[in-house]
């Protein structure tokens, strides 16, 4: 069995699109747990009312991306959780070859899905990534926004998998750990990834799966909830998983390239409450320097 989880937060209609394409998958054995992460404005009682067959569970408070999912997981009774965004649509026979992959190869700690953009089917957004520089904090994904003219269809090794769909043995997490939900949101998933790594498991991309991403639609594409929570857990991974030298160095980049740089980008363009949520995401680590809860994954 495959325990799909989904989170939704606002925007039910979303939630209901994939909920639909999920019910065309040819892969049966499946359950669906829905987390609405307490959903301020739209009521999400139509998830249920149309969708019988779902779990359902409302939150009493928004538990972030993290949060949410571990809830789901904790519900869940599959072999393999499939953690997949409500903005997300899947194509019917995309499961499969996720399933098999993890199946053949017990070294596997995840895999994902090759992603496209939803409004633009033709066009890559993820087939793997590369390692988070640990002296920069910058990566780049392999593929994103190229046409899909075939080049990336073999399944390859990647640094991380990507949040909007990933499909995780039940086991690794009892070995690991849930998700790190120190993240509200962003970088939980490559902090997950890095756990799995350090405990001997790799990572891939699967070429015949595909998953279409809307992007975005929960926080915004350009919205200063993103800034925040983005350089916010951005600084937490560094904390969490950069040391010795490296952490020095990678401090000094931030505060002297990173940091001025993207103030004066922020400045330039007027964007006073983007620079205001960049600052604010400075300032909680500055007044969070001795969290004793850093280090700290919750577990099954």
């Amino acid at each position: 069995m495959v325990s799909i989880v989904t989170l939704n937060y606002d925007h039910p209609e979303v939630t209901c699109a994939l909920l639909e394409s999920l019910r065309h998958i040819t892969y049966r054995e499946i359950e669906i747990i829905v987390i609405d992460n307490a959903s301020p404005n739209d009521d999400p009682a139509i998830l249920f009312n149309s969708f019988p067959e779902i779990i359902f569970v409302q939150n009493e408070k928004n538990l972030g991306f993290a949060g949410g999912n571990n809830k789901g997981i904790r519900l869940a009774n599959g072999k393999y959780i499939l953690l997949l965004n409500n903005d997300t649509e899947v194509e019917a026979g995309f499961l499969e070859p996720l399933v098999a992959k993890l199946e053949a190869n017990s070294d596997l700690g995840a895999v994902s899905p090759k992603i496209k953009f939803h409004e633009r089917p033709d066009t890559i957004q993820f087939t793997g990534q590369s390692h988070i520089n640990r002296y920069t904090m910058r990566n780049h994904g392999y593929g994103w926004g190229l046409k899909d003219v075939g080049q990336f269809d073999e399944d390859a090794p990647t640094a991380y998998v990507h949040g909007a769909a990933t499909l995780v043995p039940i086991d690794v997490i009892r070995r690991i750990g849930l998700m790190p939900d120190i993240y509200f949101l962003y970088y939980e998933e490559l902090d997950w990834c890095t756990r799995m790594e350090d405990a001997g498991y790799s990572l891939e991309y699967v070429h015949n799966s595909t998953v279409y991403h809307k992007v975005s639609l929960s926080v915004g594409k350009n919205s200063v909830l993103k800034t925040f929570h983005m350089n916010k857990s951005k600084l937490l991974f560094l904390r969490r998983n950069i040391h010795g030298a490296a952490f020095v160095i990678a401090c000094l980049f931030l505060l002297f390239v990173s940091i001025p740089k993207n103030t004066a980008v922020f400045l330039m363009k007027k964007q006073i409450d983007h620079c205001k949520a960049y600052c604010s995401a400075i300032l909680w680590h500055l007044r969070n320097l001795y969290l004793k809860d850093l280090y700290m994954n919750p577990t099954l």
